[in-house]
């Protein structure tokens, strides 16, 4: 490559899942904070259908990397990955697998268990199984998280502290994934710690501890609305808890074989750690938790991006 020239630079965002909106805004902020002096960009809009404004053959030919902007089902969960790989398209974050592997939330959790971090205990069933579901018969006992196995921005997600409100979450839940997860709810500080790649090397962001306002816990709206939570990085916890956090974010991103950056989410009960969840694509909207702690660690929004791209661009490929 030319380093003469400005890098070219298509922002994939939208696409056909929940999370369209979010992963809109996601794409806006990333355009409008990418170093003009370096990079050309334009955002790639994909239809609610999955639909390519241009075919993607013809983004292999006019740029040089394609940054992904986008949340949930295609974008997240490795399909576009694929994609990307088979017409050997350099691209932002985690290879297909590694995607796919964080967007499972089953598969990951046990993958973080058997490398014995602690996780909550959960139980799935398929979405034909809700009718035949009862909730004396599970694993698990109330209170309970029900959310879709393989979805993100907390779309679906019920907190369950009585079984008049069981059967409303397993059919919310199924609304959006063929495969839903029952969690045993545990009482704690939520907290979110970012991973990022920088020179080669992979460095963990200040926590967040995450206190949301609107509801029970960081649902959707307290993500995306402004004053939807109060966010505090770095995270008031002692050093030592701060560094396990850190170290686990770090873990669960090498366990899954993340690139570029990831985020992972946790409840500290007491002086215990659970990880929740592993977002291998945290959203950059105004709100969000990553571009956060990444200023509360010296690095600015358009420096993060361009850690973002230099991994991308020096990620050695195996398609």
């Amino acid at each position: 490559m030319n380093k003469d020239r400005k890098i070219k630079i298509a922002v994939l965002m939208g696409g056909p899942s929940a999370e369209h909106n979010v992963s809109l805004a996601t794409g806006k902020m990333i355009l409008g904070a990418l170093d003009k002096s370096k990079y050309f960009a334009k955002g790639i809009v994909i239809s609610r259908n999955g639909r390519w404004p241009i075919s993607p053959e013809k983004v292999k030919k006019e740029y040089d990397v394609a940054f992904i902007a986008m949340h949930g089902a295609y974008g997240e969960d490795g399909q576009i990955q694929s994609l990307l790989e088979k017409l050997q398209i350099p691209y932002t974050g985690s290879n297909s697998l590694s995607s796919w592997l964080g967007m499972n939330k089953p598969a990951s959790l046990e993958l973080f268990k058997k490398s014995g971090l602690a996780v909550p205990k959960f139980v799935t069933l398929r979405k034909e199984e809700i009718g035949l579901c009862r909730l004396n018969k599970l694993a698990v006992s109330l209170p309970l998280v029900i959310k879709p196995a393989n979805h993100g921005s907390s779309v679906g997600v019920s907190i369950v502290k009585n079984k008049n409100r069981f059967l409303p979450a397993l059919l919310s839940a199924g609304q959006y994934s063929g495969r839903i997860m029952i969690q045993k709810y545990i009482l704690g500080r939520e907290v979110t710690c970012g991973a990022i790649e920088k020179n080669g090397k992979l460095v963990a962001l200040p926590p967040t501890e995450i206190i949301p306002k609107s509801g029970e816990f960081f649902d959707y709206k307290s993500k995306y609305l402004p004053g939807g939570s109060q966010e505090i990085t770095p995270a008031r916890l002692p050093k030592n808890l701060t560094k396990k956090i850190q170290d686990i974010a770090k873990k669960t991103h090498r366990l899954i074989g993340a690139s570029g950056m990831s985020r992972t989410d946790m409840i500290v009960e007491k002086l215990k750690i659970y990880v929740l969840e592993i977002n291998t694509i945290p959203g950059m909207t105004k709100t969000s938790l990553l571009p956060q702690a990444a200023k509360a660690a010296g690095i600015s929004f358009p420096q993060m991006l361009d850690l973002i791209i230099e991994s991308a661009l020096k990620k050695v490929t195996s398609y």
